[in-house]
């Protein structure tokens, strides 16, 4: 019996997503260099990229390093599109299908040689049917884990396919910068720096223990396995989201307190409702900050119980925002986010119509009916009125 020393997981990820959407709807845009969002870059093409233009930058920042780029506004609705477009590919090469957000997933095709032929034969079809039946580009990277997978598109990118056969993983691995470690961030890659330590190899030579005493156990635990390859996880199809986040980008303009309230008053209603509509109860609250010289910050918070409500979930976001006040006005703050997590998957509790006296589940309840048959805009707190609702990003259902 032949066994492939292929896969069987493949990460399939979208090139500069919203860009590559903007160009293939608008010629007169192709090759050249795009950015999509005004004030905040939401994505920009790789001709801007190239530039030196990164998401998150300030739009000003943007224009100075590319002048000639192209401003595009952002159309959610025809991203969302697109994402289920490609998404009906992914399924239609596997039931086992994976998303992780709206323009990137796993595949598991690991059951199919015998009616659709190797990993990479699988990989390179899907590529084609994604040019040919959605317009855009895409990146595949072919290997035996979840992590190695992803790392695989990551160096492929951008429109590229890359197989990592079992027999040299690591020396693929290996060589690579250790930011390429699902964890390294910019916080734990000056950690290991200061410790010389610059590649995924120099960590698969440290000691375990050595590690854990540097970035503390789960962190120490988490690079030292993902160093050698091991990633036990499997492609899980259906899984429920671990948590629920939205976030609003603000540009360089100091805000606020009060107009900041808005927009974390803003980011409740909005995950809120989401929380209730997927039948869930969130027990912890965190804020995100992105200051002006794109360092970051969190805060969370966990409630005593799981609550559907808006107005317990927005006490507790505007508790963490007056604690974080002191660090915004010393920095600035570029971007804000919330996420609701440490969900629980019982349903909400169930609701008896009509209410008496001034429930805030029957509030909750009302609203949301209202928002459903007249528009998510038509129903909004007082506070907001007149405001921008800024953008609601698309995503996966949660």
């Amino acid at each position: 019996m032949f066994v492939s020393n292929e896969g069987p997981i493949l990460h399939a990820d979208l090139d500069a997503f919203y860009a590559s959407v903007e160009q293939r709807d608008d010629p007169a845009l192709r090759g050249r260099p795009v950015v999509v969002g005004t004030g905040v870059v939401l994505a920009a093409s790789y001709e801007a990229k190239a530039r030196g233009v990164r998401t998150a930058m300030g739009g000003r920042q943007a224009r100075a390093l590319c002048p000639e780029a192209i401003v595009v506004r952002p159309r959610m609705a025809a991203y969302s599109a697109a994402s289920k477009a490609v998404f009906e590919v992914f399924r239609d090469t596997t039931p086992l299908v994976e998303g992780i957000s709206i323009d990137e997933a796993f595949l598991d095709v690991g059951g199919l040689r015998k009616i659709a032929g190797s990993p990479s034969e699988i990989a390179a079809r899907l590529r084609a049917a994604v040019v040919d039946r959605v317009g855009l580009p895409i990146t595949v990277g072919v290997a035996r884990t979840k992590f190695l997978a992803k790392v695989a598109s990551g160096v492929a990118k951008p429109d590229g396919l890359l197989v990592v056969p079992h027999g040299g993983e690591l020396d693929f691995l290996h060589p690579l910068p250790v930011e390429r470690l699902w964890g390294v961030g910019a916080v734990t890659s000056a950690k290991l720096r200061a410790y010389g330590i610059a590649t995924v190899g120099q960590v698969a030579a440290f000691d375990v223990r050595e590690l854990v005493s540097m970035l503390g156990v789960a962190a120490g635990r988490h690079l030292h396995a993902l160093a050698h390859n091991r990633d036990p996880r499997k492609v899980r199809v259906g899984r429920r989201r671990g948590s629920l986040g939205a976030q609003r980008a603000l540009g360089s303009r100091r805000r606020t307190l009060a107009e900041l309230d808005a927009t974390v008053a803003a980011l409740v209603d909005r995950l809120a409702r989401r929380l209730r509509a997927a039948d869930r109860r969130c027990r912890t609250v965190t804020l995100r900050l992105r200051f002006a010289d794109y360092t970051r910050a969190s805060r969370a918070r966990t409630m005593r119980r799981a609550t559907t409500a808006t107005e317990d979930v927005l006490a507790t976001a505007r508790s963490l925002l007056a604690d974080a006040w002191p660090m915004i006005t010393d920095r600035g703050v570029t971007l804000i986010g919330l996420s609701l997590s440490n969900l629980d998957d019982d349903g909400p509790l169930q609701l008896e119509l009509p209410f008496e006296g001034t429930d805030p589940r029957a509030l909750d309840a009302t609203l949301d009916s209202l928002r459903e048959r007249f528009g998510a805009t038509s129903v909004t707190r007082a506070t907001l009125l007149g405001r921008s609702p800024g953008i609601e990003m698309p995503m996966l259902p949660d």
